[in-house]
């Protein structure tokens, strides 16, 4: 805990200018701690919260107190019911050490819409084990903008990734049973693609050998990260139960020897898998520190997937709420434009307004700045981060929404910085907010909750996608490169480009493309910050998620099974002797 108010005050959101200089160094009182701030809020029982958004208790299963699934035959209920809330996307600039804070941001928002009488939804994605246990830690917000139990959360919640993993290798099971039982489908062992995961980065199972002592056939395999997935990416794109059938039904797991796709549903895996999610499926309700109330459901990466929650609960929220706030993973060349090419393309959802979220010293960084300087007042380093927002709100634009920027505060911000972002703001027609919800919670980004109102009442959002269902695979593949990551060209490798003329072939020419590439630069080199351009995309590899919808390109060297740092997060973590979990922030 104290290393956490620690890591808060060399960030700059919890001030120590105040302290003796005897002081300095020494951890502040616990209560500006996440946890403990969080552990002091009296959360609401959970049957309240639905209340608020029309729910019975009779429609919920609860999960202790403080956390519940909606009952589907409630979801399935509403299925006539009209969309009238306005959907309110949140983003961020490419993200850095420093931080961006766009989950909390997205909780700050939906905290203040909510405090300006608006009936508001929050809709998040799942936390995945491996980040909380590696770099990243949890994500379920901070400060007073934050989502709760935080700890519940970010542990084992209500199952749903365990099913999700258990889906994805039930699957494995299968197809390598029916190869040991004869194999009368002829599925060559050589060309099966479906990888089995678990939900925790562990770099040791990128590959591995399996049927070894007379357990089948031997041939290498491996480990993916569950959040990569296909089972995760169809958990978040179907609409029902039939479709969840459906889409795992649809999945391809190799070829035969012949040539030809081998599907899920050909070694009768879909039904069985079905049951497996048949809970998990049901969207989680939690809240805000404020009360606000929160779907949290699904959780595919925005680097390596498609980085959005659930269709199921986005729609349904949009059905219960005058307006949705959600937000998708990483920066906005990855996250938001699947966002808006994949599940608003698939659900034929429309936003509203679009939030850019960054903070100075992201900026700063961005700007060559180094991590241990960002206390430092540096005009010249913002102006010159700048760049990397610029890009991110000029490409949001392209999809024919109206954006805005939200500045994260700090309290190292100087008044000079923020006059060069709201100076490069107006030059480019959007409005910049200064937000301090980490402190004060929704009362902290009131401006931007009116703003967003207002924009998203306008009606001047006409969406759009960046490219047409007609066009060539390929063709989608540099459209991406070329209009979001400025780059000259792609580099689409041989085999690669084979396989997409193999999909056309097939029949699956009209599906949308999800880029997987660092989140860190627009190139695929994480070193390169800032807003490089004239680069070339190189693209190594192409992956056909057919139950999905989308086709998977593999840009440099971007791995879907993660591995622990050399200082994992999970040296923090454990159990006080109150019983109580420490070291999630």
């Amino acid at each position: 805990m104290a290393k956490n108010i620690a890591k808060r005050r060399q960030n700059g959101q919890i001030a120590s200018e105040k302290q003796p200089p005897w002081l300095v160094g020494i951890p502040m009182p616990a209560p500006l701690d996440d946890i403990t701030i969080a552990r002091n809020t009296k959360l609401t029982p959970i049957e309240e919260i639905g209340t608020k958004i029309g729910l019975s208790p009779s429609s919920l299963y609860r999960y202790g107190p403080y956390k519940a699934k909606i009952d589907m035959e409630t979801i399935m209920g509403m299925a006539d019911k009209p969309q009238n809330g306005k959907l309110i996307l949140v983003t961020a600039i490419s993200p850095t050490p420093a931080g961006e804070g766009k989950t909390t941001t997205t909780i700050g928002l939906g905290d203040a819409l909510t405090r300006g009488g608006k009936k508001t939804l929050i809709c998040l994605r799942e936390p995945s084990l491996g980040p909380c246990f590696g770099m990243k830690g949890g994500a379920t917000g901070g400060g007073k903008a934050q989502v709760a139990p935080m700890d519940e959360i970010n542990l084992h919640f209500t199952g749903d990734f365990h099913a999700i993993t258990s889906a994805n290798n039930l699957l494995s099971a299968m197809i390598d049973n029916h190869i040991y039982w004869g194999n009368a489908l002829g599925i060559d062992p050589s060309k099966i693609t479906w990888r089995r995961v678990m939900d925790m980065n562990d770099r040791a199972l990128r590959q591995i050998v399996v049927g070894l002592g007379n357990n089948g056939q031997v041939r290498e395999d491996g480990f993916d990260i569950s959040v990569a997935s296909e089972v995760m990416a169809i958990f978040c794109l179907a609409r029902n139960y039939q479709d969840l059938e459906e889409r795992l039904g649809n999945i391809i797991i190799g070829q035969r020897f012949d040539k030809s796709f081998v599907r899920a549903k050909d070694v009768l895996a879909a039904s069985a898998m079905t049951a497996l999610l048949r809970d998990a499926f049901q969207p989680n309700l939690v809240q805000t520190l404020e009360g606000t109330p929160t779907f949290i459901h699904g959780g595919p990466f925005a680097n390596i997937a498609h980085g959005c929650n659930s269709v199921v609960a986005t729609e349904t929220a949009l059905k219960m709420a005058d307006f949705v706030v959600t937000e998708a993973g990483f920066g906005a060349d990855l996250g938001a434009e699947k966002f808006l090419d994949i599940k608003c393309r698939q659900a034929g959802l429309k936003p509203a307004a679009i939030v850019v979220v960054a903070t100075v010293r992201a900026l700063k960084m961005h700007g060559g700045v180094a991590k241990d300087q960002l206390g430092t007042e540096n005009v010249e380093a913002v102006r010159a981060g700048l760049s990397n927002m610029i890009r991110h709100v000029e490409n949001v634009q392209k999809f024919g929404v109206p954006a805005l920027v939200a500045i994260n505060q700090f309290t190292s911000d100087t008044q000079a910085e923020m006059n060069v972002i709201h100076e490069a703001c107006a030059a480019i027609g959007v409005s910049a907010h200064f937000c301090n919800h980490w402190a004060e919670g929704g009362a902290g980004a009131m401006t931007l909750a009116e703003d967003v109102a207002a924009v998203a009442a306008s009606g001047k959002a006409a969406f759009k996608t960046i490219y047409p269902n007609e066009m060539k695979l390929a063709d989608k593949i540099r459209t991406v490169a070329k209009e979001i990551y400025r780059a000259a060209d792609i580099d689409l490798a041989p085999a690669a480009a084979r396989k997409l003329e193999l999909f056309e072939k097939e029949g699956y020419g009209h599906l949308p493309v999800c880029m997987a590439k660092t989140q860190y630069s627009f190139t695929a080199d994480p070193t390169r910050i800032g807003a490089p351009d004239g680069h070339i995309t190189p693209v190594r590899d192409v992956r056909l998620s057919a139950g999905a919808g989308f086709v998977v390109a593999l840009c440099g060297e971007i791995m879907t099974m993660p591995g622990l740092s050399r200082t994992p997060a999970a040296h923090k973590i454990g159990v006080n002797k109150d019983g109580l979990i420490e070291g999630l922030f």
